[in-house]
């Protein structure tokens, strides 16, 4: 049965206010600019994309992402950091048109593929491209990636296929439920484990594993699934996705669209503040470890305010509207799907 979560009267809505409220200022590697046309060329010789899939891929900017994301690596560890995030945007665009046979493949061809690129495994027509796609992407990688690039890939294909489920099924998450797969379908936990490589350090165990570590790492990746769906919104309303913080609000408390828009920004400040907050708390691991932590939670605070900005700039969420709604935050609504 349909349920309609926006009144019909509704015909545009204000984002909440996030690019003030962070404190990080938004940091860009100066290789940007080399690695541009690389990027573009790469994604045309190997991602075998037909034409309409790889000027989405080139609309993602996913170079100036990587720019914003790893703003110290060196020009050739950006290129494998764009280049991957490259390949990720693409493989979470494609689970949207998957179902769970395909996605369950796609998990385990890429997994096989990014712990061993040389790997001879059966070609599916279906799964072609983006193996092949895999494989330029994780050739760089696969010698050198952390451990937490494979644990955060496994855990993002994992709840990527619950999602699936949960969408074939018609069924909207409860709030906390969402909340605990979202932190696995944000992509965060690899691309953490990307800032390690970009800097070239390796953090111990005993850092990896501290309460108060993990904590702040789970509070960016809030930070950045709810700056994803407040900005990708009025997209994904429109397409019918109901895998998003504001709908779910809209559903679990009855709350209106602005309402829920309101809502979801004050759960991102929340997070800020638990990230403050523990940040405040952080043990010392002596000189030399410390300054690895300090390079790796600033890679964790460009991303934050990365993603801000991105939304924007790149036309993923907002098309050529960006930079205006950037400014004034007001959104036209865009038709809707019913829902459920």
């Amino acid at each position: 049965m349909a349920t309609q979560l926006v009144s019909e009267t509704t015909w545009t809505f204000l984002l909440p206010d996030l690019l003030t409220i962070c404190p990080y200022p938004l940091r860009v590697n100066p290789y940007l600019d080399d690695i541009l046309r690389d990027v573009d060329k790469w994604l045309v010789e190997v991602g075998g994309l037909s034409d309409d899939r790889l000027e989405k891929s080139k609309a993602a900017k996913t170079a100036l992402l990587g720019a914003t994301f790893y703003a110290d690596a060196d020009a050739a560890r950006l290129r494998v950091c764009a280049d991957f995030l490259a390949w990720f945007v693409h493989v979470d665009d494609r689970f949207d048109d998957y179902d769970l046979r395909d996605a369950r493949v796609l998990w385990q061809t890429c997994m096989r593929v990014f712990r061993d690129p040389n790997l001879q495994t059966e070609k599916s027509s279906a799964l072609m491209e983006i193996q092949d796609f895999s494989i330029a992407s994780a050739k760089p990688l696969a010698p050198v990636a952390p451990t937490g690039l494979f644990r955060g890939l496994d855990l993002y294909f994992s709840a990527s296929e619950r999602e699936i489920e949960r969408r074939t099924q018609g069924n909207i998450s409860d709030l906390e439920s969402y909340i605990e797969y979202r932190r696995d379908t944000s992509g965060c936990k690899p691309s953490y484990a990307m800032i390690e490589y970009a800097a070239g350090v390796d953090l111990p165990d005993e850092v990896v594993s501290h309460p108060v570590i993990i904590a702040m790492e789970e509070a960016a990746n809030d930070m950045i699934g709810w700056c994803n769906d407040i900005y990708s919104y009025n997209k994904e309303q429109a397409q019918g996705d109901i895998h998003n913080l504001v709908m779910i609000l809209m559903c679990e408390q009855g709350l209106d669209l602005q309402s829920a828009m309101d809502e979801a920004g004050a759960h991102w400040h929340a997070a800020l503040r638990r990230f403050e907050d523990n940040l405040s708390a952080l043990p010392t691991w002596g000189p030399y470890v410390d300054q690895n932590v300090a390079i790796y939670l600033q890679g964790i605070r460009d991303m934050i305010v990365g993603t801000l900005h991105w939304s924007f700039d790149a036309p993923r969420y907002f098309g050529k509207e960006g930079q205006q709604v950037k400014k004034d935050r007001i959104v036209k609504l865009l038709p809707m799907k019913s829902l459920l």
